[in-house]
Formats: structure tokens, C-alpha cells, sequence
């Protein structure tokens, strides 16, 4: 069973650069053009796609919902899916975090995996939860599944899964939910179960294609 997963696309939050965490924020007007893109990608492996799957935020969802009209796939929700709960770092400009929490934030940097920011969650959490979360979703008995997340929860997962010194992970699992994310906005990896084996990582040749005339900047 394939499972190829996806980052949203660019928020309002990743244009501004806060700190999102479970904040429920939309996509920039890029983040809406790049989940156009996506519903074009699918549709090149629609053949082997019979189940979406999506975090409940609302970049996650939004990124979705243009796949499951051009698939023709009902939108499923996994709650377990949702990013990183970043507590006090939520809403914040990085570039502001040192100033405003900075014991916080060095404890963060640290890399303890069981400190868990006030009020939010650990990397330990966040793996476990991740990891859980596309396992149960593996465990479906279908051919191949789209699933919509988040940077930090899906290199937490991944890192979980294949070990932190995967050829592919070794630097991105080191800073799950850091400034500079592991994965690109809309970007595709590709894990292969059983397994898993990680096929792809951090894809994103299919955003290089011109986006629809309807969505162009520019007049069509």
C-alpha cells in the first residue's frame, strides 16, 4: 500500500512567519494556487488513490479539497493528524520568539525530545501521535491513500518510523517543527507499506508546472 504524503500549502502564518502550531489559519493566495496544483498531480496517480485523508486545521483541509473534487474522493478527517500544539510559541513571530520566551525557546533548541513547550506538546508526543496515525491509516485495506498534514508532524512521524539516521531524514528529523521545515509547502514524500520504506522525500517537481490558466497571475 502507497501512501504519499503532503504538506499544506503556504498558510497566511508561513507568508507572515509566525508560528502556526494548531492555530486554525487559511492559505495565502500562493497556498490556493499551489492546492490547485496538487489536484493536478493526484489525478496523475488517481488510478491507484482510493482513500484522501486530511488533518482537521483548515490549510490541511483547504490544501484537500481541490483532490477530492478532481479524484471524486469523499474528504476524510483524522483528528491525530493535526501539527505540532506549539502552546505559547502559537501565533507569535519567529524572529520575536528568543525575546518574548527565551528560556523557552533554548530548552526547545536543545533537542530534548521530552520537553514539552508550556501549554503545547513534546517531539515525543508528536512522533508517537504521527506515527500512530499513519499506521492506523496503513492498516486500511486499500491499494494507495493520499494523506494532507503538516511539516512538523510528518517528519516527527517519519523520523518515529525509519529511525532519525534514515539516508533521507537525517537532517530533517533532527528539528521537527523548527523556522526552517524539513518539508516544502505542497511537497510530496512517499512511504511504501509494509515497511515502510520511504520512496520520496520532500518532492516537489510537480510545483514547477505552470498553474492553470484560471489560477495564473496573470491574464490568461
Amino acid at each position: 500500500m502507497r501512501q504519499y504524503l503532503i504538506r499544506h500549502g503556504q498558510s497566511v502564518s508561513n507568508s507572515a512567519g509566525r508560528v502556526q502550531g494548531r492555530e486554525d489559519v487559511p492559505l495565502s493566495p500562493l497556498g490556493v494556487r499551489q492546492a490547485a496544483t496538487m489536484a493536478g498531480w493526484a489525478q496523475g496517480i488517481a488510478v491507484e488513490i482510493e482513500e484522501l485523508w486530511s488533518s482537521p486545521l483548515e490549510r490541511a483541509r483547504a490544501t484537500a479539497a481541490p483532490i477530492a473534487a478532481a479524484l471524486g474522493l469523499e474528504l476524510r478527517i483524522c483528528d491525530e493528524l493535526a501539527e505540532l500544539h506549539a502552546g505559547i510559541f502559537q501565533g507569535h513571530l519567529w524572529a520575536d520568539l528568543e525575546t518574548r520566551f527565551p528560556e523557552e525557546v533554548a530548552r526547545w533548541r536543545s533537542g530534548d525530545a521530552d520537553y514539552a513547550i508550556p501549554e503545547g506538546e513534546s517531539r515525543a508526543q508528536l512522533a508517537a501521535r504521527g506515527r500512530a496515525a499513519l499506521e492506523v491509516l496503513a492498516a486500511r485495506d486499500v491499494r494507495g491513500m493520499i494523506v494532507v498534514a503538516h511539516g512538523g508532524i510528518l517528519t516527527a512521524a517519519l523520523g518515529s518510523l525509519l529511525g532519525r539516521r534514515h539516508p533521507l531524514l537525517a537532517a530533517a528529523a533532527e528539528r521537527p517543527f523548527t523556522k526552517l521545515p524539513a518539508l516544502d509547502n505542497c511537497s510530496v514524500s512517499l512511504l511504501e507499506w509494509p515497511g515502510p520504506e520511504l520512496r520520496a522525500f520532500n518532492d516537489t517537481t510537480h510545483l514547477a508546472a505552470p498553474a492553470p490558466p484560471e489560477i495564473r497571475d496573470e491574464p490568461a
